[in-house]
């Protein structure tokens, strides 16, 4: 503990110098950090989808000392520091865990943990179950998280299986749309049924998110392969028939 105090002590002087001293961290706010900090987050998200470990360490510190200096212009203006910081999220986490720090008996029980979770943030002074949820959050992201928070109070499927009678509702809907070309109607069936899909995967504890990403980046290799082997045949992609690329899609399937 004496090791990782020190070396977070440091990181906390190191601030505090460059802070003093180098130009362009004099001039950072927190809204010029704030896009920085984004991309930072998306570089931890490539690593660990990645399962890349040296590059997960990396952008966690990265993301530490995004943190620190926020709390340290914080502490400028005598708002908050890094102290105030740690003692608010040591704070609430006692109070989310009463099952830890207090009496509460959860069976030990993940579920019961999530419900009591969000009953306990409607005590802190949230008005809504949903009141927690970023606006600026990724639509699918989003509304995994909104599926999620209203599962902890109970407003879910009995049983996942029941989902796929949702799922097959909207898509019947969405095709019915198609047929009359309503962009309108249609944009809003689609939004419905990929919101039941995402559901879906939530009640499979699947991540969304993540199984997109996943199937992206697999795309984008087999796709690459596609345009390698085209270009070494001295061809084309856009001169080749549809039949010749998926024969070479389904070789790079087995890759």
């Amino acid at each position: 503990m004496k090791e990782k105090l020190e070396a977070f002590g440091r990181l906390l002087q190191i601030m505090d110098n460059l802070r003093e001293k180098c130009p362009w961290d004099r001039e950072q706010t927190f809204e010029t950090l704030r896009n920085l900090t984004i991309e930072e987050t998306y570089e931890l998200a490539d690593a660990i989808i990645e399962r890349n470990l040296y590059n997960i360490r990396n952008e966690l510190g990265d993301l530490m000392l995004h943190i620190v200096f926020y709390a340290k212009i914080g502490s400028e203006t005598n708002d908050f520091d890094i102290k105030s910081v740690l003692d608010t999220i040591s704070e609430k986490l006692i109070f989310r865990h009463p099952h830890i720090f207090g009496g509460t008996d959860v069976h030990d029980s993940p579920e019961m943990v999530k419900k009591n979770w969000e009953e306990l943030k409607i005590k802190e002074g949230n008005h809504s179950v949903l009141g927690g949820v970023p606006k600026s959050l990724p639509a699918m992201i989003k509304a995994n998280r909104i599926q999620d928070k209203v599962s902890a109070v109970g407003f879910d499927w009995d049983e996942p299986s029941q989902i796929w009678d949702k799922v097959q509702e909207e898509l019947n809907e969405f095709r019915k749309e198609v047929v009359h070309m309503d962009k309108s109607k249609m944009e809003e069936e689609f939004g419905d049924l990929l919101f039941s899909v995402i559901n879906a995967a939530r009640l499979y504890h699947i991540d969304p998110e993540t199984a997109l990403e996943k199937t992206n980046r697999k795309f984008i290799r087999r796709f690459e392969y596609l345009e390698e082997k085209t270009l070494k045949k001295g061809r084309k992609l856009r001169d080749m028939t549809l039949n010749e690329m998926n024969s070479i899609w389904e070789e790079a399937k087995k890759k």
